[in-house]
């Protein structure tokens, strides 16, 4: 690995491990890192720690994994497989299935201007505005309808499905959002129309000067329209408009890298994602 690339991945590495501490108690468990969410919201994961000096083995994985059982956790590991090759063999040694997903990194000099790319209007969500709790739920329900049907193909799900998976925020929920986008740590994007609502979504998580676009969701129903690409270069522009040098993504597959290809972002390397393989009846 070049200087280059290994200050990148570096960089990644100190960004995964810093995004969760706020928010999670951090447990270790040999070469692995357990992030164990305080209160309310999505369950974090486990991941090869920074500073352990030999990579993950069978028993870190399986101390992990029953720790996860036990506390009631999914049984979810992630890291980057050029930081942790061996990692990969460990993983599939235990049983668990493996995602190979596409790490791409923002070229900003290929990003093009969100307008160019739909005709639907794009709006950054604003931490002060008397309606963030329902920007929010909106945004959540789009990700709830879009990820139900995964990949890039039209359906038949739309704004009745999506007002029918929105949920009410507690209020919990609602103050970690408004602070975290008051503060820049957060970054929402909704592409709604007057007329139909939201249709797409996004976020982004940033630490200093690094920063992750994810969850960009499209309703089925208002694929093929460029959304998921136009928010995703809204949120880029913005993280570089607040200083942010090094964007970075995973794509759910080779489907969905293409659209991102069209936004300015590269592949660099390869995010992988472990959990135990479903059981087939």
């Amino acid at each position: 690995m070049d200087l280059l690339h290994k200050d990148l991945f570096g960089r990644l590495e100190r960004f995964y491990d810093a995004v969760p501490r706020d928010a999670a108690r951090a447990e270790e468990h040999g070469a692995l890192v357990l992030f164990v969410r305080q209160g309310a919201g999505w369950p974090f994961y486990a991941r090869p720690r920074l500073d352990a000096p030999e990579p993950p083995s069978l028993a870190d994985v399986a101390a992990v994994r029953e720790r996860q059982r036990e506390l009631g956790l999914p049984e979810a590991l992630e890291w980057v497989h050029e930081t942790t090759p061996d990692l990969l063999a460990v993983a599939r040694s235990a049983g668990l299935s493996v995602l190979q997903a596409p790490l791409m990194v923002l070229d900003p000099a290929a990003l093009p201007d969100p307008g160019t790319l739909t005709d639907v209007p794009l709006r950054v969500l604003d931490a002060a505005a008397p309606g963030l709790a329902a920007d929010v739920a909106a945004r959540r329900a789009v990700a709830g309808v879009g990820f139900s049907a995964a990949g890039t193909e039209p359906g038949e799900a739309g704004p009745a499905q999506r007002d029918a998976a929105v949920a009410e925020l507690d209020e919990a929920a609602l103050d970690e959002e408004r602070t975290r986008l008051a503060d820049g740590r957060r970054l929402s994007v909704l592409a709604e129309t007057p007329a139909e609502g939201a249709l797409a979504s996004g976020m982004a998580m940033r630490v200093g000067d690094v920063a992750e676009i994810a969850g960009v969701a499209t309703l089925p129903a208002a694929r093929r329209r460029g959304l998921g690409a136009a928010v995703t270069a809204a949120l880029a522009r913005e993280l570089l408009a607040a200083g942010t040098d090094l964007v970075f993504l995973s794509a759910g597959g080779e489907d969905i890298a293409r659209v991102y290809l069209r936004v300015g972002f590269r592949r660099v390397g390869t995010a992988c994602i472990a959990e135990p393989t479903p059981v087939t009846p």
